[in-house]
């Protein structure tokens, strides 16, 4: 009996290195091609761009487009992740702002920075992996929302902070969420969710030479986007506030994803969309964080470091948590 258990936790382990390996591979490999000088980092620029802007859409648009919900309101899921996000976020700011005494702007970003995972460029190729066609289901309703949530709670707590520490008055609040809402609708990824909705309400179904081509630029979303962002790593590095990035790291890396677990549980999601959302939050931090300290002119250090780290010690925290749900 104890050989049998032996044996099923080793092809457990085998599991988790095939799915999760390959992943930060492909990041290093992106890493050390711009390393090495073998290809320039705007070659990586522009990489990202087209992920971002065509293939991650297009993937997004089959996903939902083609997508079965049978598991119903997409509330449960939301609330799940959300919950997560919300505490460590709140702990980051209290870390930065009690702990290490920075203002409220760099309390803003250490919230940013512990919650805002890569949803897009490291968790959907995880998930795709990992998990399966109904994990991407669960990541893209995820996705539907993710962004806009997300930019408009940073932006609008950092134009806050903002005006605090300046003492100058601010954008009124409408003008503020207008602006951060016509940034979205021009968004790939929200333009891709939205054109696969209405497919998937039209009940009209992918074929022929469009289902070919849309495989097919779906196909290199996930290699791409990974060594999209190892290219990218470059020029970040660790650029100052390490104390701070450590524990904004630790709990990116660790409380996210064990407060998104917890609250899984508690509302009972599928093992399914519980693991697609666990190994999503348990991924390193975002770019987004590095774009929202580079819009306020703050903070570009703690982005910087905590990109850094999360993304060295991501395939540790990732196979933990792949080996706890797979």
């Amino acid at each position: 009996m104890a050989d049998v258990h032996f044996a099923k936790r080793l092809r457990l382990m085998s599991d988790v290195f095939l799915n999760v390996v390959p992943i930060f591979v492909l990041i290093l490999l992106g890493w050390l091609i711009v390393r090495m000088n073998y290809l320039k980092a705007t070659v990586g620029d522009g990489l990202g761009d087209f992920v971002f802007r065509v293939a991650v859409p297009v993937l997004l648009f089959r996903t939902i487009a083609e997508a079965d919900f049978r598991d119903g309101s997409p509330w449960p899921l939301w609330v799940a992740y959300f919950s997560g996000v919300a505490v460590t976020w709140t702990l980051g700011h209290l870390a930065a702002t009690l702990f290490f005494k920075k203002d409220a702007r760099i309390g803003v970003l250490a919230g940013v920075s512990s919650a805002f995972a890569n949803t897009v460029f490291i968790g959907l190729p995880l998930v795709s992996r990992s998990v399966g066609e109904e994990g991407v289901v669960a990541l893209s309703i995820l996705l539907s929302v993710h962004l806009p949530v997300m930019m408009i709670a940073g932006t609008i707590l950092m134009e806050r902070a903002e005006r605090k520490a300046s003492g100058k008055p601010g954008q009124s609040p409408l003008r503020l969420l207008k602006g951060i809402l016509r940034n979205l609708v021009r968004n790939p990824l929200v333009i891709g969710l939205v054109l696969g909705a209405l497919v998937h309400l039209v009940g009209v179904p992918l074929g022929g030479p469009v289902k070919i081509v849309v495989d097919q630029l779906a196909g290199v979303a996930a290699p791409a986007a990974l060594v999209s962002i190892g290219m990218a790593l470059d020029k970040y590095g660790l650029a100052g506030n390490t104390g701070l990035a450590s524990i904004t790291s630790a709990l990116k890396l660790i409380v996210l994803p064990a407060t998104v677990y917890g609250a899984c549980q508690l509302l009972g999601l599928n093992s399914d969309w519980t693991a697609a959302l666990v190994l999503t939050s348990s991924v390193p931090t975002g770019v987004n964080a590095w774009l929202i300290a580079n819009h306020f002119n703050v903070g570009h250090g703690l982005a910087s470091s905590t990109i850094t780290i999360t993304t060295a010690l991501g395939v540790i925290s990732v196979s933990a948590w792949a080996y706890i749900l797979l």
